[in-house]
């Protein structure tokens, strides 16, 4: 699939994951709507790129459709759907007082897999009107965002591990769904990553962290994401596959 000229959302595109990839799909030619809840950051980033910043919930049926529209309006329509918007609030299922709250769990499931699916469905629904890609008959490619916590959740994970192991198994049956619609579907499973969900740690615990890691030893860059996000969209025989991309780290239990 080419990326000069095609429309782009990414959503959670204001920081982090997404807005390296944000930043790379702009600089390859692509029309990037950034969809996020931080609208100043969002609008600010957008500026910079040439992009757009649609003010949205990934369970926001509007926000995302508006955010859909916005990127369809490109010269050769959507082609580029990317979510990185998630949520890692940490709970234990049960805790010093008892079982932790339903809701805890709830609304990390909700946002990280509903909210996924929620944005796949509405992309994925305006790429079918595309005219094929003239060299590769695609009619676009969407990317998800798992974890490598989907196989190797630790403890005070739960939510989070079941979510993007729930993301991890909608990867190939939504692949072949949409295959006959000529759109490709392809998920990232991150290990530990320089995010601002790690810039709030403590230095040594990002050190020990980081040191976990096989080989690099060091917390991934955010653009080898963005990295793997251009080689998925330009390599049409990636399909309905998840990649780990976390350097061979397998993480403890706590």
């Amino acid at each position: 699939m080419r990326i000069q000229g095609a429309g782009a959302v990414v959503f959670g595109g204001a920081s982090g994951l997404g807005e390296a990839t944000a930043r790379r799909l702009a600089a390859e030619g692509a029309h990037v709507v950034l969809a996020d809840l931080a609208a100043e950051r969002a609008e600010a980033l957008a500026a910079e790129i040439g992009g757009v910043a649609v003010t949205c919930d990934v369970l926001d049926e509007a926000g995302v459709q508006a955010a859909v529209d916005a990127a369809a309006t490109a010269e050769r329509g959507l082609r580029i759907s990317v979510v990185c918007a998630g949520l890692a609030t940490p709970a234990k299922l049960v805790g010093r007082g008892g079982p932790t709250g339903l809701d805890r769990f709830a609304k990390v499931i909700e946002v990280n897999l509903l909210g996924t699916i929620n944005a796949l469905r509405l992309a994925a629904g305006a790429m079918t009107a595309n005219d094929p890609d003239a060299e590769t008959g695609e009619r676009g490619v969407c990317v998800q965002t798992a974890s490598a916590a989907a196989y190797d959740g630790q403890i005070g994970q739960v939510a989070y591990a079941a979510s993007k192991g729930g993301v991890v198994g909608l990867t190939l049956p939504v692949a072949r769904e949409l295959a006959a619609h000529a759109i490709r579907v392809m998920t990232i499973a991150p290990g530990l990553f320089d995010t601002p969900m790690m810039a709030g740690l403590p230095d040594q615990v990002r050190t020990d962290l980081a040191a976990t890691v096989p080989f690099p030893p060091r917390l991934g860059h955010p653009a080898e994401y963005a990295d793997l996000v251009e080689h998925i969209v330009t390599n049409a025989m990636l399909n309905g596959e998840v990649v780990r991309l976390d350097g061979a780290v397998r993480m403890a239990a706590r």
